[in-house]
């Protein structure tokens, strides 16, 4: 259930992107430039609830209070700018938005679960446009909580935190009555949202927590064009749409190579693992390596939108440990083994990726399957999702997460990238 629930956010983000990137313009547009110190700034107070899914025995009643645990709530207050839609990053996204959060998180049961806090960027953009006032937006938080209690399904103080909604926003200062122009600079949003909690299989238990839920939020705009909180009116979404149809005329003038750029990443992280040998499973002692190379190149299909096949090398010295078992000790009940060969723990293979750019940050999402690899762990199908912050224009932060169809190889991708 675990899996089920990051694939699922995986597959609701690959739909976003697929929803959003053609509509955007391009870092390659080059307007007249403006300030790009003269940001719209804005704070927002955003309420969430949800259900929390049922997918362990502790959220079913079978924990210290005997007490189902099925619901949530958060309060979150976040602060966010935008560039202004004529800037070198503005052009790559008019309607992008980003910012940081915090917010505590309750599962009514501060014994069993704790009361953890969450601390996360964000970044979220328009999907489209129903009316003057009326958007379908995006968003996604990704950072990490702290305060859990240790359970059966929680094994750290501090887990990841990944959060995707889908919102509808109103903006009443772009209706026509003067009661919603009194009301310049505020937004109003409601919607629905997922929210995962996982530390990535760095401690085991791992089990993971999966959150469905809604969303309300109000949020006010100060700064430059603090009155038209997504681009202003009528007048100044002409000028973006012009921005759009110049950066597609650009782009579709360049030719296949000067479309097409190359990420390579070098990331690594550890794991705790689990074997099982003799139909039962054992919990073993430290922590095991895990190092990883993408070669990525990526076609700009849009002037946001990318996307192009990826070569996935991964070493993981905790994979395929359980047909080199040396014995169990009576006493401690503890199982030894012997370091399988490289061999068995060096994969490779082909995935296809998809990226959302946007200023600053880029979301990339992969789905491939292995192709020179040994032993039952690294066969099957895996999917990866990544956050790129880009520092320069070609280096970047990576964080991201590996999931497999088989459990075992499941882990965090945390490293650096160059794109040339």
């Amino acid at each position: 259930m675990r899996r089920f629930g990051i694939i699922l956010t995986l597959l609701c983000a690959a739909v976003l992107t697929l929803a959003a990137a053609p509509t955007y313009a391009s870092e390659s547009v080059a307007p007249t430039p403006v300030d790009s110190t003269t940001l719209q700034h804005s704070f927002s107070l955003d309420v969430r609830s949800g259900f929390v899914t049922q997918h362990h025995d502790l959220f079913r009643g079978m924990n210290a209070t005997s007490t189902p645990i099925n619901a949530s709530a958060s309060a979150h207050i976040q602060y966010a700018f935008r560039f202004p839609s004529a800037s070198r990053l503005g052009c790559i996204m008019p309607s992008a938005y980003q910012g940081v959060g915090v917010a505590p998180y309750t599962f009514f049961n501060h014994e069993v679960m704790g009361t953890p806090v969450a601390f996360y960027v964000f970044q979220g953009a328009e999907v489209a446009r129903f009316s003057e006032s009326l958007s379908l937006d995006y968003e996604w938080n990704f950072g990490a909580s702290a305060g859990w209690h240790r359970n059966l399904v929680v094994g750290t103080k501090v887990n990841a935190y990944i959060n995707l909604g889908l919102m509808l926003k109103w903006q009443p200062a772009l209706c026509a009555s003067p009661f919603c122009r009194s009301l310049d600079g505020w937004t109003f949003a409601a919607g629905l949202d997922m929210t995962h909690f996982s530390n990535g299989d760095t401690t085991l238990p791992n089990v993971g927590t999966n959150i469905i839920g809604a969303r309300i939020s109000a949020s006010r705009a100060f700064g430059a064009t603090a009155g038209m909180a997504a681009d202003g009116g009528s007048a100044a979404r002409v000028d973006i749409r012009q921005l759009r149809r110049e950066a597609r005329a650009e782009l579709s003038r360049k030719s296949f190579l000067k479309r097409t750029e190359l990420d390579v990443i070098l990331c690594g992280t550890v794991n705790a693992e689990t074997i099982t040998y003799q139909d039962k499973e054992y919990k073993l002692d430290g922590k095991f390596g895990v190092a990883a190379l993408h070669i990525n190149p990526l076609y700009r299909v849009t002037p946001c939108f990318l996307m192009g096949p990826a070569v996935d090398v991964q070493y993981n010295e905790g994979i395929n440990l359980a047909d080199h078992v040396a014995g169990i000790n009576p006493v401690t009940d503890e199982i030894r083994f012997h370091r399988p060969p490289l061999a068995e723990q060096l994969a490779a293979g082909l995935s296809l990726r998809v990226e959302l750019q946007a200023p600053i940050f880029a979301v990339n999402l992969g789905f491939g399957h292995n192709i020179i690899y040994k032993g039952p762990e690294l066969g099957g199908f895996y999917y990866l999702a990544a956050l790129k912050t880009f520092v320069t224009d070609s280096l970047f932060m990576h964080v991201g997460l590996k999931v497999c169809d088989t459990e075992s190889s499941n882990n965090l991708l945390l490293g650096l990238g160059w794109r040339f």
